[in-house]
């Protein structure tokens, strides 16, 4: 299989982490008989110095030619003073919405090796924590209307059938590809909009009778997701519920450096990222953890090129590096072997087997 992929090397650390990933992708097209094609793409600050725009027209269009980007990481304390219009960030919203895509999905997903870095007792973590938020990315409160009147401030939360009935599917086709469980997260005891995204979510749930649809309130999921993660497989929810439980799931895992992400739309075209930022601090010093990033690459497999086998043989690899011993500086405890960057990749090109 031919597959045109978008490279997004970034600022600070992304350039490190992402020459990993493209690695691991090249061992996978060696073992499975697939063609890579690889195309830089400038966006970010590297983007505003070589160009004097965060993500120029002619870049925009190679992301969106292609059958899917991976990104590193973006912005730095470098271009903090220029205009607001032209800061790195600005790239980012500007390709999302070149993309179209409005489904963020984002794991958390706590590996066996490093359960003693979550937060949670013991006995929660021993449970398993291994679920994925989708959450819808351009609708609802932060892209409805906003405005202050005197002494009141008001903030428009709005959702259609169609944005509701898309996010969904998104997460009817994720479940598919996972343990087929799906809880769909709203506050329908109080929102009109809710009481909508549950009517549409339950109309779909005919489509997906192999998937098991469940309702929960958002206040809930919030408590549950701490007190039993294990019980969860894949959430749906609206914007802003979405910004707020993935950052909570994040910290239960306990490393930032392990997690990656997706944002999908309408096509198989999708855009694939670690969470974590550029760290400049760090950049250059051989000491970023890849992992992240390698792991999104496992998710565009998976998620835009149905490569299942091909996702699965990446993540194997990650488990058995952490078997062997190996950290990389952000997850190092003791009796462990301290690896850079270009180890850690080394090592997990090496793991990844048929």
């Amino acid at each position: 299989m031919n597959k045109n992929i978008a490279v997004i090397r970034g600022d600070g650390i992304g350039p490190e982490i992402i020459e990993q990933a493209l690695r691991v992708l090249d061992k996978i097209s060696e073992l499975y008989g697939h063609t890579f094609r690889f195309t830089d793409v400038d966006m970010g600050g590297c983007a505003i110095d070589k160009w004097g725009n965060p993500l120029p027209d002619e870049m925009l269009e190679k992301c969106v030619k292609s059958d899917s980007v991976l990104l590193g990481a973006v912005g730095g304390n470098k271009w903090n003073d220029v205009p607001s219009n032209l800061r790195p960030e600005k790239g980012l919203l500007r390709l999302r919405a070149g993309m179209g895509v409005y489904s963020n999905n984002r794991p958390a997903k706590i590996w066996k090796q490093l359960s003693d870095a979550s937060p949670l007792k013991k006995s929660i973590v021993d449970k398993g924590i291994d679920f994925i938020i989708v959450r819808e990315l351009i609708g609802g409160i932060y892209f409805g209307e906003h405005k202050t009147e005197n002494d009141t401030a008001i903030d428009v939360l709005k959702y259609s059938e169609s944005e509701i009935e898309r996010i969904g599917r998104i997460g009817f086709e994720t479940a598919r590809k996972r343990n087929k469980k799906l809880c769909s997260v709203e506050k329908s005891n109080v929102l009109d909009s809710s009481r909508l995204w549950k009517k549409v979510m339950h109309r779909l749930a005919k489509e997906y009778t192999d998937i098991e649809l469940s309702d929960m309130l958002v206040d809930n999921c919030a408590m549950q997701i701490v007190k039993d993660p294990s019980q969860f497989d894949v959430i749906v929810t609206e914007n802003m519920f979405g910004d707020i439980l993935s950052d909570e799931a994040s910290m239960i895992t306990g490393s930032i450096g392990m997690i990656p992400s997706s944002s999908l739309g309408a096509t198989k075209c999708g855009l694939y990222e670690p969470i974590h930022g550029s760290a400049p601090d760090i950049a250059g010093k051989d000491i970023a953890n890849p992992i992240g990033t390698i792991l999104s690459a496992a998710m565009m497999l998976r998620f835009s090129f149905d490569m299942e086998k091909e996702a699965a043989s990446i993540e194997n690899a990650v488990s058995a590096f952490l078997d062997s011993g190996y950290r990389t500086a952000d997850i190092m405890s003791d009796g462990m072997t301290l690896v850079g960057c270009r180890k850690c990749g080394d090592i997990i090109v090496e793991k990844i087997k048929k």
